[in-house]
């Protein structure tokens, strides 16, 4: 069985990495510590515009939610990537967090989660079995309806020693 890299997986998906946006803040989008790259929140931003906005369960459904927590993190592993010289530096997806604009009576966070969780597994297979957090809460940056962080883990730069 041949061993297929993030970046063979993306070409097979069709997805194409974004370009990481500029911070609207005083941020950075990824910051990495040790063999660890944590990302700010990112949303589901296509080409610089959100798709959709408002809460999930009022005026965005579950289904959509899910589409656009896939899109956010495929643009957490861009900024990782951005970061780190590519998407096959990352070794191990650690944990995804999945922030979910809900209306009151939405109590479905788990299946918009699955957005994010699934295409981080087809990205990275084994790699991308993380541990999840699914959150509720009242409303995200710019009406988004969903925001998604990820913590994962880079292969370590090798050391490359003078003759």
């Amino acid at each position: 069985m041949s061993h297929r890299s993030p970046s063979e997986r993306l070409a097979e998906l069709g997805v194409v990495l974004p370009a990481v946006p500029t911070p609207a803040g005083a941020y950075v989008p990824a910051v990495r510590v040790g063999d660890l790259v944590y990302t700010a929140g990112q949303l589901p931003f296509v080409n610089g515009e959100l798709t959709e906005t408002g809460l999930v369960g009022a005026d965005v459904s579950a289904e959509r939610a899910a589409e656009l927590a896939r899109t956010a993190a495929i643009n957490a592993v861009a900024a990782v990537a951005d970061l780190t010289g590519g998407v096959d530096a990352i070794g191990q997806v650690v944990k995804a967090v999945v922030f979910v604009a809900s209306a009151p009576d939405f109590v479905d966070q788990p299946a918009v989660a699955n957005g994010a969780s699934e295409v981080l597994g087809a990205i990275f297979g084994d790699a991308g079995r993380h541990a999840r957090s699914a959150v509720g809460v009242a409303v995200l940056p710019k009406n988004s309806p969903v925001e998604v962080e990820l913590v994962v883990q880079v292969h370590s730069t090798p050391t490359i020693h003078p003759l």
